[in-house]
């Protein structure tokens, strides 16, 4: 297997992406047809996922195909083009206009329906008002001091050095941590690397990965084991019990990070499973100047699994109503018994 390292991998799709847009040919027909076709025909040679999602792609060609017209405008060929996409199901594909951005809506509505977390309930109750900021970073102690409680609310959000030390300073007399993701709908890779920091990285593997390299919907490269840095920002590194709480909202690079947690024998994911979103999309430009993205590479968890559809938690707890409607949040609770026991 061929080793390489987190951030590498994520400059490699953005030069993909940089590389198409340039070399793309400047005389490609731009009618509707051709457009349609060339869109069609990227997705058909470098998307990752068309067997994990069950799509059959040469059938939704012909069920779009005939919505195309040589007069349409540009308005309605949009809509054709970012219907066809959202077959995809994945958050990740993007249709980009200058006068319109398509998403994949029932993928932002199944993260939103199905999250397992009351904002109301952490606040008053978990952080209460009382709680500390350190950078992109809500905590407090609970259960008697016994655990910290650190809420990040999203991966774009840069962590720092300084806040992971103070975090973990502040609460070293505590038997373990509860990192709440939950609807933390991803950002910076980044991020992930320095969230892991804190932990024994030492020739840590994370995942695998591979990239479409082939016109054929099974033809990806090799695969490459992913490892963390071989650093940690502490002089001894934190070992206590983390429990990681995700749901349905926990996308893209929260899902990466379900998944790097795998390795570590003091991390356990409670919750729902997460809303997906680990393969890395490539950009690119249509022939009437449009532009587009969607997922070129797959994720291999260390157990063999592809969990583009959802990380599995260790634990599954799902937020009980009769509990909320008592101010008590029962997946942060099952979590600290854990960490206590």
């Amino acid at each position: 297997m061929k080793k390489t390292y987190i951030l590498l991998f994520g400059l490699l799709a953005l030069c993909f992406a940089s590389c198409e847009r340039a070399f793309m040919e400047q005389d490609e027909p731009s009618d509707p047809s051709s457009v349609f076709d060339y869109l069609w025909n990227k997705v058909d040679q470098q998307y990752a996922f068309f067997d994990v999602k069950g799509v059959d792609w040469d059938s939704v060609r012909k069920v779009y195909r005939l919505k195309v017209y040589d007069d349409m405008d540009d308005d309605s060929l949009f809509r054709v083009c970012a219907a066809m996409l959202n077959t995809l199901q994945d958050g990740h594909t993007n249709l980009i206009s200058n006068f319109d951005v398509s998403r994949n809506d029932s993928v932002y509505y199944r993260m939103i329906m199905n999250k397992n977390i009351e904002a109301q309930v952490v606040t008053m109750n978990y952080l209460t008002l009382n709680y500390h900021s350190t950078g992109a970073f809500a905590h407090n102690a609970i259960r008697d001091g016994h655990v910290a409680y650190v809420r990040y609310s999203s991966f774009t959000d840069a962590i720092t050095e300084d806040a992971l030390k103070y975090i973990v300073d502040r609460y070293k007399d505590c038997d373990g941590m509860i990192l709440d993701m939950r609807q933390n709908g991803g950002g910076s890779i980044d991020n992930i690397c320095m969230m892991l920091s804190i932990f024994d990285n030492y020739k840590q593997p994370l995942y695998q990965t591979q990239i479409k390299s082939g016109k054929e919907h099974n033809a990806f490269t090799e695969l490459e084991t992913v490892y963390a840095t071989d650093t940690c920002i502490l002089e001894t590194p934190y070992a206590k019990p983390v429990a990681v709480l995700i749901d349905r909202g926990s996308y893209s690079a929260t899902s990466f990070f379900a998944v790097c947690t795998m390795g570590y024998p003091n991390i356990r994911l409670f919750g729902d499973y997460t809303g997906g979103g680990l393969g890395l999309p490539n950009g690119g430009g249509l022939p009437n100047g449009w532009t587009y993205r969607f997922s070129i590479t797959r994720t291999i968890a260390l157990d063999g699994g592809n969990y583009e559809n959802g990380v599995p938690p260790t634990e599954r707890v799902i937020l009980d109503p009769d509990c909320t409607a008592q101010g008590i949040d029962n997946v942060i609770e099952k979590a600290a018994d854990w960490i206590m026991q």
